[in-house]
């Protein structure tokens, strides 16, 4: 933890040089033309952030870097209205604008400007008391470097743009399957059988001993085309899964596997069919491969719930070295997962055991979901007032003031403090500095607080499993 907080300190070194380039470059780009300037300059930020963002766990709030220009049939390159010989252009300008209209490259110029200051009020705190001061460190830097809920909404539709192709190429490929299983098994079966009962219908006046051991064939044939029917239902919906629910149907997996398997559910309710579908074949393809490739003897199911979120843990002690690249079916897997923004994480070292988490966020109704409860009027008008006031007393009352004190610039304007007799004037310029810092400290501090369980609960360790996956 102080070590972490000291790689936050020591970005200072890297961040007030950074403060007087970016505004150099800014204007050189807007003020004199030099547009090539801006792009490298955001990126230079956009790394000093980066750095804050993975030491404080903030994901990225980026939008995703625009794909290189493709041209089109005739070999030209289109952007906008405008066609060109080759991709640089196009692709300066589909860069250009991933910078320049990021809501968040403009966030990270601020941060960027503010945050040294913040370090400065905060410096000994997070020396001293590293995990407090670290969790009023963190409320800043998600003010502004996490992600908004703009960017989050581009990032859930890029991700569903790519799990709906992908779940459509799933389901071609399921219907492929099912129409070749129906064609090569029981449509042949069911062929065979018609030329059977056409063949008794010509002997059954002629040759009745004949027609009845035909009838008797035909009988066997139906019962067997009958049987790969009931299969091929069971590859698109088991009926034990209709009728009792993901844990039954996975219990009767267990039954039916020849390994050992111990299976544990803890779910309130049924999901909704489509999940419980996803979920009920990715353990039946995890079953398959422990039983076909991993030489083991035990399997152990877990399914369980943490609020709306449905976790599934399989493991077994069998040999390990899984491999997705392999065609062991775990693509498979995450391809159905990723229908429901779920995730399929892998631990399998050679010599075992392996670890199969998969995890569907959202798969229970709303009523499982940790309650919010809103911040109290008051301190909302609190956080809003310091937040609105606190740079007066802190920045112009307050620091401005001293560099003019210490370097004794005799101009008094609107600061206060240099209107006062010479004794009174340093301890009114601490003191606001103090009080904007008290200020900026409350609008901190009261949210925090107020979300005092779910910082709790984030910062509690997870179970073992999931830190191995």
């Amino acid at each position: 933890m102080l070590r972490r907080n000291l790689g936050l300190l020591a970005l200072v070194v890297v961040e007030v040089p950074l403060v007087l380039l970016s505004l150099l470059m800014m204007l050189g780009a807007f003020a004199l033309g030099l547009v090539p300037f801006f792009p490298p300059t955001v990126m230079m930020v956009r790394r000093v952030t980066q750095l804050t963002r993975r030491m404080t766990g903030i994901d990225v709030p980026y939008h995703p870097e625009p794909p290189p220009p493709v041209p089109q049939a005739d070999g030209w390159y289109r952007s906008d209205r405008t066609l060109y010989k080759t991709p640089r252009v196009p692709r300066w300008n589909d860069r250009w604008k991933w910078v320049f209209g990021d809501p968040a490259t403009w966030r990270d110029f601020l941060w960027l400007l503010i945050d040294p200051l913040v370090k400065m009020v905060l410096a000994v705190p997070l020396l001293v008391v590293p995990a407090a001061a670290q969790r009023v460190y963190g409320q800043w830097a998600v003010l502004l470097l996490a992600p908004t809920a703009k960017s989050r909404l581009v990032g859930q539709v890029r991700r569903l743009s790519e799990s709906r192709s992908t779940t459509v190429d799933s389901q071609a490929a399921e219907m492929r399957r099912i129409e070749r299983d129906l064609h090569d098994g029981a449509q042949a079966r069911l062929v065979a059988l018609g030329m059977t009962l056409g063949a008794v219908e010509e002997l059954v006046r002629t040759d009745p001993t004949a027609a009845v051991a035909l009838l008797a064939k035909a009988r066997d044939a139906s019962a067997e085309a009958l049987a790969e029917l009931r299969g091929v239902v069971r590859g698109i919906h088991p009926p034990v899964l209709a009728e009792r629910g993901l844990g039954d149907a996975v219990k009767a997996l267990a039954l039916d596997s020849p390994l050992r398997v111990d299976v544990q559910v803890d779910l309130p309710v049924r999901l909704e069919t489509p999940v419980e579908t996803a979920l009920y074949f990715a353990i039946s393809e995890l079953l398959s491969n422990a039983a076909r490739h991993s030489d083991a003897e035990r399997v152990t199911v877990e399914i369980a719930h943490s609020e709306r979120d449905v976790t599934v843990m399989v493991w077994d002690d069998g040999g390990g070295g899984a491999d997705p690249s392999r065609g062991s079916g775990l693509n498979g897997i995450e391809r159905r997962l990723a229908a429901f923004d779920g995730v399929l994480a892998l631990s399998s070292p050679l010599g075992g055991p392996t670890t199969v988490a998969m995890s569907v966020p959202l798969a229970l109704p709303e009523e499982y979901g940790r309650p919010k409860t809103r911040m109290p009027k008051w301190q909302t008008a609190i956080v809003v007032v310091c937040w609105s006031l606190a740079w007066c007393p802190l920045f112009p009352q307050g620091i401005v003031t001293a560099i003019f004190k210490i370097f004794d610039i005799d101009v008094r304007s609107w600061f206060l403090a240099l209107y006062l007799d010479e004794p009174w004037q340093w301890p009114v310029i601490v003191g606001m500095i103090a009080l904007g810092s008290l200020m900026y400290g409350l609008a901190l501090y009261l949210p925090m607080r107020h979300n005092r369980e779910r910082w709790m609960a984030e910062a509690s360790p997870r179970r073992p499993w999931f830190g191995t996956c």
